[in-house]
């Protein structure tokens, strides 16, 4: 067992709960809210905003830094919405805009609103539909600190591979491999013996 009951076990039977059913998209809602539709982007808006808050909050930590990038990555996406050319899918598109808001907050820097598409390479946006994750996890990880929780979130929960996660990071790939490997030691600890 691991600090509050997580073990890298339970870190990775998280990632799999949120891998449910993500496979249909409304492509019809994104092709209309591409061209204008306000009605068609607030449907996309209530279907992917608590995934996206879910992402923004594991990478914060916080709350209500996580509704504000939330709410600054929809915004991102809605202007950036027409040049979106769907080489990716859509909940892949605005996930890399999610990731990229919470890190330019980070730093400091406003939000840019031309979002590249991803490369084809990257993982799909993985899915909470399920029953949330137990609380305690959820703290664990939001009490990593910054780099090791948003190492652990990109690699282990959403699939990053550690190139890919490095770049998004702007950190060296060796870099990447040991704050996984910190985030993984920072969770795991000794089962506490049975009485």
């Amino acid at each position: 067992m691991g600090k509050r009951g997580v073990t890298v076990g339970t870190v990775h039977a998280l990632q799999v709960a949120e891998t449910n059913d993500f496979a249909a998209e409304p492509t019809d809602l994104i092709a209309s809210a591409a061209r204008g539709n306000l009605v068609a982007f607030e449907r996309l808006y209530r279907h992917y905003a608590p995934r996206i808050f879910g992402l923004c909050l594991r990478l914060t930590g916080q709350r209500e830094t996580a509704e504000d990038c939330t709410q600054e990555s929809f915004v991102a996406a809605w202007r950036a919405l027409a040049d979106f050319e769907q080489r990716s899918r859509f909940s892949t598109w605005l996930h890399q805009i999610a990731v990229h808001t919470v890190l330019a907050r980070r730093r400091g820097l406003r939000v840019e609103f031309e979002v590249p598409e991803p490369a084809s390479g990257m993982p799909d946006v993985i899915d909470p539909q399920g029953d949330p994750p137990p609380l305690d996890i959820e703290h664990a990880i939001a009490d990593l600190p910054e780099g090791v929780r948003h190492v652990l979130v990109l690699v282990s929960l959403y699939g990053y591979s550690h190139a890919e996660a490095a770049q998004t990071l702007g950190v060296a790939e060796g870099t990447c491999k040991a704050q996984l490997h910190r985030a993984r030691a920072l969770l795991t600890v000794a089962p506490s013996p049975s009485h």
